[in-house]
Order: structure tokens, then C-alpha cells, then sequence
């Protein structure tokens, strides 16, 4: 079944999108310094997942106000965060799948089946969300919350960041 990839974008954002302006730099590599058997493994989402009642929701009123601009901070996710205490706030996607189970967008849950079986050496105790609708550039995670998520996960001795897209 094809997806509508605009289904929940307005109708002005798909001349964009279909003009296929993307930035031209090479994507960022850098191989494990150990096996993946033995590397720690957080998750970075990009679907706008929080935890309802303990951090605040992501700012869809503004983005209602400025469709150009999206929320760029990010949240903290737990490893071990129950479905009860997850929220998600996205424009662009819709949320409903995640607020019945959370690990469509963030799969911890499948972390954990992987390091139970030795496939990766253990789950990261911390994960991230950010909610994916960034400006061009994304000059604030450029310059702000990109170092603050990378400060954190080399604080935790985590070896690899897999981006679960939303």
C-alpha cells in the first residue's frame, strides 16, 4: 500500500518537498570503535515522544502560529518509561499509534530483545526524542542540542545513537 507522504502536511509544503532542495553534504559516518556485540545502544526519534505529566509537551502552538518553525529541543526518555507515562506531540505525523504503543517510534522494547540476545551488548539507560520537523539546517541542534544530546550519551558511555524516524 503506498504511503501519502503529505497526508499531514499542509497542501503549501508539498511544491517543497517535491522539488527535492535537500542539502547536498555527504551523511555523517563514524564506524564502532567494538563489535556491536559489545557496543551500548540508544535511540533518537524523531516523533515528538515526551513523558506526559513530568516534561512539557513539545511547542505545537507555536509552530500553529509559524509553520515554518518546529520545536527543536529535545526530551529525555528512559529506558525504563511504562506506556502509561508517554505523550507525543507532532504536527506532522500522526500520534495515535504512539500513544497506544510507544515503541513504533522509539523501540526500546526491540533494544532489549537484541541485547538479550547478544545481538548488541546492552541497552543505553537513557534515549531521545526530538520532534523531527526542524527548519533548514536545524542551526539550533546544530549549535545547541546536537552537543547537548552527544555530551550525554559520552557521558553514559553509549557507542551508538541509532535514529528511529518518524
Amino acid at each position: 500500500m503506498p504511503v501519502d507522504s503529505y497526508k499531514f502536511l499542509p497542501r503549501s509544503f508539498r511544491a517543497g518537498y517535491e522539488q527535492g532542495s535537500f542539502l547536498a553534504d555527504e551523511p555523517v559516518w563514524a564506524p564502532l570503535e567494538k563489535p556491536v556485540t559489545e557496543a551500548s545502544v540508544a535511540l533518537l526519534t524523531s516523533a515528538g515522544v515526551y513523558l506526559a505529566g513530568s516534561q512539557p509537551p513539545f511547542d505545537l502552538e507555536r509552530e500553529k502560529a509559524n509553520p515554518l518553525w518546529g520545536d527543536p529541543s529535545y526530551r529525555a526518555i528512559p529506558r525504563d518509561v511504562q506506556q502509561s507515562q508517554i505523550g507525543a506531540a507532532h504536527l506532522h505525523i500522526n500520534t495515535r499509534d504512539i500513544l497506544e504503543d510507544f515503541n513504533v517510534a522509539l523501540p526500546i522494547r526491540a533494544l532489549d530483545t537484541l541485547a538479550e540476545e547478544g545481538a548488541i551488548g546492552n541497552v543505553a539507560a537513557e534515549h531521545y526524542s526530538f520532534m523531527g520537523f526542524q527548519e533548514r539546517g536545524a542551526k539550533e541542534w546544530q549549535e545547541q542540542y546536537g552537543p547537548e544530546v552527544a555530551a550525554r550519551i559520552q557521558a553514559a558511555n553509549v557507542d551508538a545513537l541509532l535514529l528511529a524516524p518518524a
